[in-house]
């Protein structure tokens, strides 16, 4: 049996959209779509809104996903449901992108480097934007220098030898990034791209990037 979701509510009294939200967790609950429901009232128990960095209510954790506002039972069930699949997190790292909320998408990678493979299936689509895009790039810049992008390598090496054009050039500029030895055959296989873009980015990591002296 595949294990359900825990789901984490933050309320308060007068708050016009909290008991809406609270009901529709309740019936996810009842219906075994979650396995645990926390509410916790913030005017008793203000700490916990200033541990989890939390404004305005109601707020609404399931999973690894935050909900802010008045979400409706089909959103909560939608995120519940959604778990910890790849096209869970591509859609909620989608959305937190568009909406300028990079950090959170940085702060579930540090938790689990391996979410970052969500950002290879966004990427993957040509149709893709420049702020989810460069977006991305930001995500990958702040981890710079350190282990958490690793996790992007194998993804992004298939992505070299995607059909799409801009997607081969963002994903050599990506590794590019991250660093490493193991970007180093990607690299020199990308030296013999048909686009000269895709094919100057790879020369130019590999010339900043020499292989370590035997």
């Amino acid at each position: 049996m595949t294990e359900k979701p825990d789901a984490l509510m933050l309320l308060a009294p007068g708050c016009p959209h909290c008991p809406g939200v609270l009901e529709g967790l309740s019936r996810l609950l009842k219906e075994g779509v979650i396995g645990r429901l926390e509410a916790v009232n913030v005017e008793v128990h203000p700490g916990r809104a200033q541990e989890l960095g939390v404004r305005g209510v109601p707020w609404v954790r399931i999973g690894p996903y935050e909900l802010e506002g008045a979400v409706t039972l089909d959103e909560l069930r939608r995120w519940a449901e959604a778990d910890e699949s790849l096209d869970g997190l591509a859609a909620y790292f989608l959305d937190l992108l568009k909406t300028g909320r990079r950090a959170k998408v940085e702060a579930l990678a540090r938790q689990k480097p391996e979410r970052l493979q969500a950002l290879v299936q966004l990427l993957a689509d040509p149709e893709a934007s420049m702020a989810v895009r460069l977006g991305i790039g930001a995500v990958l810049e702040e981890f710079q220098g350190t282990p958490v992008g690793q996790a992007m390598v194998p993804g992004l090496g298939e992505l070299t030898r995607h059909s799409d054009r801009l997607v081969r050039a963002d994903a050599c500029h990506f590794l590019s990034l991250i660093g490493g030895e193991e970007i180093r055959p990607i690299m020199e296989a990308c030296l013999d791209d048909p686009d000269p873009e895709v094919r100057e980015i790879a020369a130019e990591t590999l010339e900043a990037n020499p292989p370590p002296v035997p």
